[in-house]
């Protein structure tokens, strides 16, 4: 694997953690399960449940991977680059 890129790793990672905010939300709903609870910690602003708060959440999922990107592909790219010698395939 070669070098990779902040935003494909950002967007791929946003859309991953907004889809699974979306099935979490929902499987709350459905079960009438308390995951939202983890909502309320790592989401600022977020409450549950109006559908401003769904959406200002579901835009956090997505800024959190683009972090992810952000600092990941980076990172990423430096060690890979610090591989042994002749193994850099």
């Amino acid at each position: 694997m070669g070098r990779v890129y902040w935003r494909d790793v950002g967007l791929a990672m946003g859309s991953f953690l907004a889809i699974t905010y979306v099935f979490c939300v929902g499987y709350d709903l459905a079960f009438d399960q308390r995951m939202y609870e983890v909502w309320l910690k790592l989401l600022p602003g977020f409450t549950w449940l109006t559908w401003g708060s769904f959406f200002l959440g579901l835009v956090e999922s997505f800024l959190y991977g683009i972090y992810f990107g952000l600092v990941f592909a980076p990172l990423y790219n430096f060690f890979h680059g610090r591989g042994r010698a002749g193994n850099h395939s």
